[in-house]
Parts: structure tokens; C-alpha cells; sequence
């Protein structure tokens, strides 16, 4: 397969201005004129994160750059390059590594991404591929999950729940949205909601050492999570999925409470900005209702 795929990759690819050297040789050379970079590396699997037997394998390859690049996103880092390795059931043919790199190509150029190389194997069990994608951090600095304090909004982007219907493999990583928010904007921490809106940001509270209030009524919850609650009234509310749900890839973001309203004034990133709730002094997780009244909230979602 590799003496076939290859050749066809090489012509497939096209130039990138930061790769000075790409697929051929036994590494790339990338230009990166910042002395930092930002990296970031996630693995999909069939049966775990897609089931190849039931989707369009171009979806499986944007999804699995996708998800890299809304990494990237929450970090607040301009992409550059990217690296895929991708290991091929033995039975397979060459259509299917073709057709995975047309949608990660696809999404590649809509970002400005280079591919910069990878590996290619086959092996007696189930598709997987890893891709390793590769930032620079702007101006501003990185965001990371260490920086909101107590008093600061919770804004968020988007929808929430249901992205099993779908949305889990089209999304649009919040790339430029987190770029123009931080540069036009006081951001004191982001995360991408990856497991599950709940989950996460109680992830990020906890990293910031604080807790967090979540105004139920204010959740932005998708048309998805509602048709799922009405197809599956086991399975909990519309806001039940929009908490617990995941791979959403929104944003939340830390915002002093002065830019949060700038934020939510302006409204011309692209995608609706939410005020969810706030950052507060003791540690945990609350949902609080359109009475004010505070319960605890355990946090729900994808445990790995």
C-alpha cells in the first residue's frame, strides 16, 4: 500500500510557505520564526470515536485534524503544520488513506495548515489515526485553563448536547474566533469542551484554583439536544445534554467581568459569545436557577 500511497500524497499535498522541507525525507523542517511553539496531539480510533463502517472516512480525516486544531484554539495559537500518522486494517484498500487525507486536506487549506509528513502502517486491527498539530503563539501569549479568578464571566461560544447526531464530525474549530477575542480582548483562561460542557469547566475551575456558577436558563443548548431529549426521554433534558453531552468543541472562556460585557456587546466573531455564569472563591460546581437558587452540580461528560 505505502509503495502506492505515498507517491500519491507527495502530488497531493501542496507547497506551504513554513515547510521547507515535507513528505519525502525522514523528517520534515518546518520555519517557525517565534521561538515558541505549541503542540498538541490527539488519537481517533474506530469504534471509539467514529464507526468507520457508518460514515464517510473523509469525515473521519477532517475530524481527526479538527479536534488539533481546536486545541489550538483554546490556547489561543495560530496553526502551522501538522503531523498524521495513521495505522490501516491490513484488509483495507488504498482508497481508504486516500479518502481520509482528502478531508483533512480539505480542512487543512481552509486553516492554512501545512501537512508535514507522518508514517503509514497497516495492522489486523481496526482504523486509527493520530495527528500531532503544531501553533505559534500571537502577541497576546497562550491562554491556558490556570488563569480565571473569581469574578470572572463565563462566556461561551455556540451550542451545546447533541453533537452525536453529527456536529461531532463537522464542527468548525473556533480558530479564528479565539485569535480576534484575544486580541481584541482581556482573556484570562480558555478550554475547548471536548468531554462534556460540565466536565470541562469544572476542569478549568479547578486548574485555576476556583469554582464555578452555571445559569442554567443562559446555556445556549442546540436544536440537536433537544431533538435528543424528545427521541431518547431517558436520557435526560435538553440542558442534560448540553452539560453532559461533549465533543461540542465550543470554547469557554475566563473574561474579567468589563471585557465580558465588551465581549457580548460587540458580538461580531462570527459565532454567538454567551454569558453562562461566573468564576467564584470556593472550589466546585453549581447550577443556579432562574430563582437564584444555587444546588451543586456534579460535573458529567467523556471520562477517558
Amino acid at each position: 500500500m505505502e509503495s502506492e500511497f505515498v507517491p500519491w500524497l507527495r502530488n497531493r499535498v501542496p507547497s506551504h510557505p513554513r515547510l521547507d522541507l515535507g513528505i519525502g525525507d525522514d523528517a520534515a523542517v518546518l520555519s517557525l520564526p517565534s521561538q515558541h511553539c505549541v503542540v498538541t496531539s490527539d488519537m481517533l480510533m474506530d469504534g471509539v470515536d467514529f464507526v468507520l463502517s457508518e460514515c464517510d472516512p473523509r469525515r473521519v480525516g477532517r475530524k481527526a485534524l479538527a479536534v488539533n486544531l481546536s486545541d489550538l484554539a483554546a490556547m489561543a495559537a495560530e496553526p502551522v503544520a501538522a503531523i498524521v500518522s495513521i495505522a490501516v486494517p491490513n484488509d483495507a484498500a488504498v482508497d481508504l488513506p486516500k479518502a481520509i487525507y482528502e478531508g483533512l486536506l480539505e480542512l487543512a487549506a481552509e486553516f492554512g495548515v501545512a501537512l508535514a509528513g507522518g508514517d503509514t502502517n497497516i495492522w489486523r486491527h481496526p482504523l486509527a489515526i493520530s495527528v500531532t498539530a503544531i501553533g505559534e503563539p500571537t502577541a497576546g501569549g497562550v491562554l491556558k485553563r490556570s488563569g480565571a479568578r473569581a469574578g470572572d464571566a463565563i462566556l461561551a461560544t455556540g451550542e451545546f448536547g447533541g453533537s452525536i447526531l453529527g456536529r461531532h464530525f463537522d464542527f468548525t474549530p473556533r480558530v479564528r474566533e479565539a485569535l480576534t477575542l484575544h486580541e481584541r480582548y482581556n482573556l484570562h483562561a480558555a478550554m475547548d469542551v471536548s468531554d462534556g460542557l460540565s466536565l470541562d469547566l469544572s476542569r478549568l475551575a479547578g486548574e485555576s484554583g476556583c469554582g464555578a456558577v452555571i445559569d442554567g436558563s443562559a446555556v445556549p443548548i442546540s436544536d440537536d439536544a433537544r431533538r435528543l431529549a424528545e427521541e431518547r426521554p431517558d436520557a435526560g433534558s435538553p440542558l442534560d445534554h448540553a452539560l453532559s453531552d461533549g465533543e461540542d468543541f465550543e470554547l469557554i472562556l475566563a473574561v474579567d467581568s468589563a471585557s465580558a460585557s465588551q465581549v457580548l456587546a460587540d458580538q461580531s466573531i462570527g459565532v454567538p459569545v454567551t454569558k453562562i455564569g461566573e468564576f467564584v472563591v470556593p472550589q466546585g460546581l453549581w447550577i443556579r436557577s432562574d430563582k437564584g437558587d444555587r444546588q451543586p452540580l456534579t460535573p458529567r461528560g467523556y471520562e477517558h
